[in-house]
């Protein structure tokens, strides 16, 4: 979605509370797609990623004078922001239940483990019998390759590939320049290719 005065952006920043939902419904399957990656397996089975966009709906409704006050590089990139928190306090409410029902220390991650979710969605359509019996080595594989890598490309794998960010938009996440961008994603890909033709 462009930013221009003209556009559904462009009027929200300018002050038209009534382009809120346009423009939240525009990124709504990003931001779906955001949450399935990043919502932990631990509670998968009992949150629903359609509920988790609903709740970020609602917070970022409440918030939007952050946006409309701050200096954000697009809608969509606050949206994420938003909804990184929503996931938070996700995480925290259902593990830091799990946690005291069975008598230990809650010890909730804000968005998962980057490396932890990459492995788990990569092989997350291994299902038959064969399959099954081979995942847990796969995943420490793919686990293995990626903690062969930096930070910032395990970022990028994520973002470009699993939360179809575009390449100028991870760039401004992550305060890098695109082209340093597209450089990791690619070099994170062909790390990953040995492993990856296993699947």
């Amino acid at each position: 979605m462009k930013s221009g005065p003209d556009t559904t952006e462009g009027r929200l920043l300018a002050g038209d509370r009534t382009q809120f939902d346009v423009a939240f419904s525009h990124h709504r399957p990003r931001l779906w797609q955001l949450v399935h990656f990043r919502l932990s397996d631990q509670i998968r089975a009992r949150v629903d990623p359609d509920d988790v966009v609903q709740e970020v709906y609602l917070d970022a409704q409440k918030r939007l004078d952050h946006f409309l006050k701050g200096t954000f590089p697009s809608f969509f990139l606050w949206l994420r922001l938003v909804a990184g928190q929503t996931l938070s306090h996700v995480h925290r409410t259902h593990l830091s239940t799990e946690s005291r029902s069975v008598g230990r220390e809650s010890a909730a991650p804000a968005w998962g483990s980057t490396s932890l979710c990459l492995s788990q969605r990569f092989i997350a359509h291994l299902t038959s019998p064969s399959q099954a019996a081979s995942r847990k080595e796969l995943i420490a594989e793919v686990h293995q390759a990626l903690h062969g890598m930096t930070e910032t490309d395990r970022e990028v794998l994520a973002l470009r590939h699993f939360e179809e960010l575009t390449n100028q938009e991870v760039a401004a996440e992550l305060q890098i320049e695109p082209k340093a961008a597209s450089i990791r994603y690619v070099r994170a890909l062909e790390r990953l290719r040995h492993v990856l033709e296993k699947l």
